[in-house]
Formats: C-alpha cells, sequence, structure tokens
C-alpha cells in the first residue's frame, strides 16, 4: 500500500484519481477496516471515507505493531504507542469516527519501571546493580550457603507487603563478593514496587563527597534531607569508610537519630556488629572515642536484625 503522502506528492499528475482510488479500496477491503465496519454499522461509507488518513494510519501502525521491531526502534509516529480507532456519537447526531493514541504493552512495562526506579534514589552505587532485573529463582540457587539470608530478605519484604514498614531494618553482613549489595537492591527494588522510596548510599564515596558539601550548604541539606524522609535507606559498605567526628556525630548519626522508631534502615557490611562498633568508634581525627561509637551503635542495634550472609565470593561473575 503506498503512502498517504506519496499521493499527495503525485496530485498534479494525470494518474491522482486512479491511484487514490486504489488506496481507497485498499483501505476499505482491509480485514481491519471490514471489521470495524462490522461492528458499527451505523457508520457510513461516505463518513468513513472523510476519514482515510486515520484509517490509514491505523492499519499501517497494526501492521508495524504486528511485527513489532522493540520499543527502542519502534516505527510509529508516536514511539510506544499505536492508533486506537473509536465510533462515537457526534454532537450533531451523526456517528463519527475518532482516533486516539493508546500504549502498547511493552511502553506500558516501560512506564510501569520508570515509576519504580523514580522512588529509588542512589548514591554513588553501580546502577547496573539497581537495573539489571532480579530473577528469584537465581538468586534462591546462585549459593546454597546463602538461602538463610535471601529468605530472611524474602519473608521481610512479603511481610512489608502484606502489614506495611515497621522501624525494624536488616543488617547483612558477610564476606567480599557474597552478595550483599545486591540482595540489598532486590529488597530495594521490590519494596519500591510495592509504592516505597528508597535511598541507597555507597558509605566509602559518600564520606569522601562530604568533605565538598561542606562549602555547599543547600546541597547537604537536600541531601541529608532526602535520607532522613525516604521510606527505606540503605547505609551499603557501612565500615570502609573513612571515618571523620563531623560525618559521624553530625550527619550519620543526625539521620539515624530522625530515623530511629520511624522508618527502616538497612546496612551491608563487611564487620559483625561488635566490629562495626569498633571501627564507629575510631576516627582519623581524635583517635578512639568508644562512648560515640556506643552511641552511634545505640541508634542501629536495636533497630536492625543482624542476618549473616555466607557463601562464595561471586565478584566478576554475572549477577554477584
Amino acid at each position: 500500500m503506498e503512502s498517504m503522502s506519496e499521493v499527495l506528492r503525485s496530485m498534479s499528475t494525470p494518474d491522482l484519481r486512479q491511484r487514490s482510488v486504489r488506496l481507497e479500496q485498499e483501505l476499505l477491503g482491509h480485514p481491519l477496516v471490514r471489521e470495524l465496519l462490522e461492528e458499527h454499522p451505523e457508520l457510513e461509507a461516505s463518513r468513513l471515507r472523510l476519514h482515510l488518513s486515520r484509517l490509514y494510519q491505523y492499519v499501517e501502525e497494526s501492521k508495524h505493531c504486528a511485527n513489532c521491531p522493540g520499543l527502542a526502534n519502534c516505527p510509529n509516529d508516536f514511539p510506544g504507542h499505536y492508533s486506537k480507532l473509536s465510533v462515537e456519537t457526534a454532537p450533531g447526531g451523526q456517528p463519527e469516527l475518532y482516533e486516539r493514541k493508546k500504549p502498547c504493552e511493552l511502553q506500558l512495562a516501560k512506564d510501569a519501571q520508570d515509576r519504580i526506579r523514580k522512588r529509588i534514589t542512589s548514591f554513588y552505587v553501580d546502577e547496573r546493580a539497581l537495573s539489571e532485573g532480579y530473577d528469584e529463582i537465581e538468586i534462591m540457587g546462585k549459593d546454597p550457603r546463602r538461602m538463610s539470608a535471601v529468605n530472611k530478605l524474602f519473608n521481610y519484604i512479603a511481610h512489608v507487603r502484606e502489614n506495611g514498614l515497621g522501624p525494624r531494618g536488616i543488617y547483612l553482613h558477610g564476606a567480599f563478593g557474597t552478595g550483599k549489595t545486591f540482595l540489598m537492591c532486590y529488597l530495594l527494588h521490590e519494596l519500591a514496587v510495592a509504592g516505597h522510596s528508597g535511598v541507597i548510599v555507597y558509605m566509602p564515596d559518600f564520606v569522601e563527597e562530604l568533605k565538598t558539601m561542606m562549602q555547599d550548604g543547600a546541597r547537604l541539606k537536600e541531601t541529608v534531607d532526602a535520607m532522613k524522609n525516604c521510606d527505606l535507606l540503605i547505609f551499603d559498605d557501612i565500615g570502609a569508610e573513612n571515618l571523620n567526628p563531623w560525618v559521624r556525630d553530625h550527619i550519620l548519626g543526625a539521620i539515624l537519630n530522625y530515623r530511629m522508631n520511624r522508618k527502616p534502615t538497612f546496612y551491608t557490611s563487611n564487620y559483625p556488629l561488635p566490629e562495626l562498633e569498633k571501627h564507629l568508634s575510631f576516627t582519623s581525627k581524635d583517635g578512639e572515642e568508644l562512648y560515640k561509637g556506643q552511641r552511634l551503635m545505640d541508634r542501629i542495634r536495636p533497630f536492625v536484625e543482624a542476618v549473616p550472609l555466607y557463601g562464595e565470593n561471586q565478584r566478576g561473575q554475572h549477577s554477584s
């Protein structure tokens, strides 16, 4: 079938009438158009001929969708959408043909994923951990030694879906490369699907970046407020950062003080909780300050379930 633009370009040629009649016959005889007429016999052919361009668009986009090349290569005028025709009674009382653009299934799925991602803010965490997708069977079967910890996360997600968020989070600790970050990103994604907002922050880079934020009060406040107010907050790789007293006492302490008894905070770490307390008790500037480490731990330990994660180092392997 020729395009409408090709017909219009041929208006000055003698065979215009013949070509336009042929195009009209092809359109009116197309199975999709015949089906439309069977569903709406009240639509007169004379009215239908006034909307040949709509019929053409409808037929062509139906062909494109039947041979979909994927959302990124969608050839329709409005990518990710197709023409939907309907017959409605016009103000004058006559049936009239209307065209609307409808999102396809691929577009709807992308829109849903975009809405989920908008609920998640990542600071210095590899975006691939949040966007590569998750396979629960693979998560369970990746390493049998992870099963106990994985079940804890699955149960936590199911509990939140059924009962809503509580004030307690999870402290996931284990050796390098066992999948702590990946599993926390999975938890964050699943609860974002359920409508909760979340922030995940990679602690070593965040602490370094705070040194520059000291000169930008507005940016510092915006960042801290985001961590205070999100539904779920994940501190990834806590214990690997180079702490200073200001970060520990005035930033981390303020965030945790605000969230405790309000919203859950989650952690991944190579340290079990007693070792984390030792880490938080020492800063590069003031050395060891046990009571300040204990003070911060009083905002962590009572509000988490400590979950050990065992398994092989998966670094460099898929979905580690």
